[in-house]
């Protein structure tokens, strides 16, 4: 089974499965955000979309983020200031 992170723990390994690799640079899973096309797609609300990117790539984003955590390990690692 090849799976994330958020996954494998919400998982909560019912299978008696073990974990072969991780921490390789080869398994990095970048997340991105971004407001849609109006041009493209009419129905965006573009202000509303531009408010919760800029909230994502702010300190408090950041921060909820990283605080995001299940069973007591940390999920995503944000890195908006790279």
């Amino acid at each position: 089974m090849l799976t994330d992170r958020g996954t494998w723990l919400n998982f909560k390994n019912r299978a008696d499965l073990k974990v072969l690799v991780e921490g390789d640079a080869k398994l990095f899973n970048q997340y991105g955000v971004m407001v849609v096309n109006p041009a493209k797609h009419a129905h965006v609300k573009q202000a509303d979309a531009q408010k919760f990117v800029d909230w994502i790539v702010s300190a408090n984003g950041q921060a909820a983020i990283a605080a995001y955590k299940i069973g007591g390990e940390s999920v995503f690692f944000p890195n908006a200031g790279k």
